[in-house]
């Protein structure tokens, strides 16, 4: 049962929220895996990866940890027994739809790969300063950050609630490099994608502009953090216009309670007709004495609720 909540909106009510980097997970990953919806999946029953999909030659591997703070954990490597060259991770709060930035790059990168090389697009290296992965922020009006670390690189959102940090001094090959972010500090507000030191830039390039691309994103308002709801634009989600027409309804029998309120309407209806006044009261029991209304009026029949039934003649007085 939906229970309203204080303001008297739906809980359940589907909204549009901008920015998308601030709607938080709707709990499914289904926007993320719909680029790779083509390549072989293994689901599990035990253990904390409830979803492993993997290219065909299994150099690529996206992970789904449905009850995990670590929700998606994405890896490419050069032959399907070698290690990860680079990963890539995000968290329960990740809004699925700019991990699907990802994921369509590397479905893209798998289908223009040469299967007879080991150059596929998405084992490059990746640049010295990372400046096509910062591009798209750039380009929607991100600005950097003069307060960053000596050999890190930061780029705050015009609204302050999302940035990217770049660390350019490579302590170790597989250490985070690169971290995207979005939200207030805190365990159900803040959104991170982290990539491995060796990630390539259009990787990274690709979940930076599903980051900032405008389009608003679907979710239910009660998925909403309730310290991000006035920090977004939610827009109520109109119903179709146009609903497809109502399958004709089969006549059901009535009910007792049916023919209990036919009856009563019914009874309404004769009290309606009948003589309100005590003259008038009168005036009918004299008629029914001398024989009734329909014999002495024959002109001006009564109505059929007024006349005397033959089966049950008014008895006769008693003189004392």
């Amino acid at each position: 049962m939906r229970h309203p909540r204080p303001d008297g909106q739906d809980p359940y009510q589907e909204v549009l929220v901008s920015p998308r980097y601030l709607a938080g997970s709707n709990g499914t990953g289904e926007a993320g895996f719909a680029p790779v919806a083509h390549w072989p999946h293994h689901q599990f029953d035990d253990g904390p990866c409830q979803l492993l999909v993997t290219s065909p030659d299994q150099r690529v591997r996206i992970g789904w940890f449905g009850d995990d703070f670590e929700l998606w954990k994405i890896t490419a490597a050069q032959d399907a027994l070698s290690a990860p060259r680079w990963t890539a991770t995000s968290n329960h709060v990740t809004p699925a739809e700019i991990v699907a930035g990802l994921t369509t790059a590397l479905a893209h990168d798998y289908a223009n790969a040469d299967p007879y090389k080991s150059n596929a697009r998405f084992l490059t290296n990746p640049s010295y300063r990372r400046t096509d992965a910062m591009q798209p922020l750039l380009d929607a009006g991100w600005t950097r950050a003069h307060s960053a670390e000596l050999g890190t690189i930061e780029i705050i959102a015009p609204d302050q609630y999302a940035g990217i940090l770049i660390d350019n001094r490579r302590s170790r090959l597989e250490g985070e490099a690169v971290e995207l972010w979005a939200g207030p500090p805190g365990w159900g507000t803040r959104a991170e994608v982290l990539f491995s030191a060796r990630t390539p830039d259009h990787l990274i390039a690709a979940t930076a502009a599903a980051m900032v691309d405008p389009t608003p994103v679907v979710r239910e308002r009660h998925q909403l953090h309730r310290t991000m709801q006035h920090l977004v634009t939610l827009t109520p989600v109109n119903p179709t216009t146009d609903p497809l027409p109502a399958a004709p309804r089969a006549p059901r029998a009535p009910t007792p309670l049916d023919v209990r309120r036919t009856a009563v309407t019914q009874a309404v209806h004769r009290a309606a007709r009948l003589p309100r006044t005590a003259a008038d009261l009168r005036v009918l029991a004299a008629r029914s004495r001398t024989g009734g209304w329909a014999q002495n009026r024959p002109n001006n029949p009564a109505p059929a609720s007024w006349v005397r039934s033959p089966a049950s003649p008014t008895p006769s007085r008693r003189s004392r």
